[in-house]
Parts: structure tokens; sequence; C-alpha cells
């Protein structure tokens, strides 16, 4: 069985971790399908790049079986519906959008590629209802299937520093919050880790709160795995999420989670992390305070998430592709 992918071009600076779930899904699919994967030649940086990438995406489709991940949903216009599954990770460009932006970012990103597919993927029940929301289509057509957790992600027993703790930040975009949490850590003992390239307001916000932090970008997965395992902490109390893996790859690692009460992060955590209001500065730091000075908490969250990482594992969730997979070549 052939199964080809297609990818966006990556950025210097960005972790994109859409592509690593899919590297997982070939690994564990390796003995099932033959896979192939396009990544798009251009950025998608206005309309000329993106009809570029159309154009080649089209010329490179495959006969058989054709997958589009990586918010480059518009890649199938033009391929054979048959031939197309779609997996959409979230709809937050609509939020980004306003007035004619929105509704070209609606039909370009959306109800054109949802019509022109066979098959939809969503990685949460939230995402599922957004594509619904914006689309109107059958919502039989959509099928949540959700992220798995790297094998890589395992149990890595650590003392925990109360004295100051060592506190992971993933991620700088406007979603992430991370602005709000600098100024909710203000006065705490701890050390800010942060996985992601700073902006200057970024910067400066942690001059002015006198935040003690470190911050890596563009790093490995191993390394990535390391700041897991040197991390007290996993602040996730973004404004918006698709799915949410950093909390999974914490519970996997048996690190507490810090995350949001919104989106898709409580599907995703269950009872397995501390939820908070983002938008709630002083909620936010009541949190951070309570994991580092509440030690049966602490051990009833890390006892939890090693039940909750079960729902994530990489074979179940690979079958679950394969199945749509198989229905399109049979």
């Amino acid at each position: 069985m052939e199964v080809t992918y297609f990818q966006r071009r990556p950025r210097e600076g960005f972790n994109f971790s859409i592509e690593s779930i899919f590297e997982d899904v070939r690994q564990q699919l390796r003995d099932k399908i033959d896979a192939e994967i396009k990544i798009s030649s251009h950025y998608n940086d206005g309309v000329k790049t993106k009809f570029l990438n159309i154009i080649e995406a089209t010329k490179r489709q495959s006969s058989s079986i054709n997958h589009i991940t990586g918010e480059v949903h518009f890649l199938n216009i033009f391929m054979r519906k048959r031939t197309v599954v779609l997996t959409v990770h979230d709809c937050r460009i609509m939020e980004r959008k306003n007035g004619l932006s929105k509704i070209i970012a609606k039909w370009l990103y959306l109800k054109l590629p949802i019509w022109k597919s066979q098959f939809v993927t969503a990685n949460s029940e939230i995402t599922k209802q957004d594509v619904i929301k914006y689309t109107n289509c059958n919502p039989d057509k959509i099928t949540v299937i959700p992220v798995a957790i790297d094998d890589i992600y395992q149990p890595f027993p650590k003392t925990f520093n109360q004295d100051k703790p060592n506190i992971l930040h993933i991620g700088t975009g406007e979603n992430k919050n991370l602005l709000r949490l600098i100024e909710a850590i203000q006065g705490i003992n701890c050390h800010l880790s942060i996985v992601g390239k700073l902006r200057e307001e970024q910067k400066q916000c942690l001059v002015k709160y006198r935040i003690e932090y470190s911050n890596d970008y563009s790093i490995s997965q191993n390394e990535m795995l390391q700041k897991y395992k040197e991390c007290d902490i996993l602040d996730f109390v973004s404004t918006f999420e698709g799915f949410g893996m950093p909390i999974i790859e914490a519970n996997s690692v048996e690190r507490v989670v810090l995350t949001s009460n919104i989106s898709s992060m409580p599907e995703v955590a269950g009872d397995a992390a501390l939820l908070v209001n983002p938008f709630n500065v002083e909620e936010i730091r009541k949190g951070i305070i309570e994991l580092r000075d509440n030690q049966s908490l602490r051990k009833q969250l890390i006892e939890n998430g090693r039940k909750n990482k079960m729902r994530f594992q990489s074979k179940n969730i690979a079958e679950q592709y394969y199945e749509i997979y198989q229905s399109m070549v049979t």
C-alpha cells in the first residue's frame, strides 16, 4: 500500500510537532505501507507561494493515497478527491483573521480542502466540532484520532526541587501565553526553561520581572526529552491548542503539569494535570505555588499521568490511520 505524505516547508527556529507525529505513524506502519514524504518547496507566506505549492502538490500526487498534514490543507484543492486523507490539527487560523481575509482563509484552509477529501481526521473532539462549525460538513466524514506519544518518552524519576523548581515552557507563539506566565511567576524562586525563539517583547518582559531563565530553540527530539527530564513542572497554560502533546509527554516522563481549563487541554489531560484559567495571571500563579507546595497533589497527578498516557500509545493510533488507508484501497 503506497501512502504519500504532504508536509509544509520547515522554518528555522520553529518546532513542527505535526511532522514528528506522522514520522511516528510511518514508523509504526513500516511493515504495512510504502511511505513517501513530499515537502513543499515554498513557505506559505502569500498568495503566490501558496499557489506554487498547490500546483507542485498536484503534480506530485499519488494514484493511491495522499495524506495532507501540517497546516497545508489547501494542497489538495486540485487533487483527486478519492485519494485524499486530510488531517486537521486545529482551526486557530480562523481566530487570527478578520473581514475578507477570514472568508478567504475559511475557504482556502477548511471548506475547499474538506470538500476535496475522501476522509478527514481531527486530533481532538474540539477540533472536530470547530471544523463542523466553520464548514457545516457531515460529522460522519470526520474521525477523531488522537496524537500518539513517542516511545522515547519514558518514566525518569527525579526528586522534586521545592526550593527552586525548574519550570518548562514549550512554545513562544501568542497562544502559548508566555507573557502571562512570566508575570505570574515574578517573585517565585524558580528557573524558567523556555523552548522556542523569543520575541523582543518577551525578552523585555523577562527582564522587567527579573525572571531567571534559559532559552533554546530548533532542538532535536532527544534534546527535548532532556528538557522534560530536567524540569520539575511543565507549564502549558495556552489560550488555545488543537491538541496539546506536551501534556502527554510530561505525563510519560512523570512530571507534574499545569495546563488550561479551556480548548482541547482538559480533554487531553483528563485528571492528570492541574487546570487553571489561562487568562487569569493570579490563577496561574496559585497553580504554580500549589504544585510546588503540595506533595500529595504532585504524587496523585503523576499516578494519574501513568494511566492517562495509555490512551495515546503509538501502535493503537497508527492502526486507526491504517484502517482508513485500508478502506480507501478496498
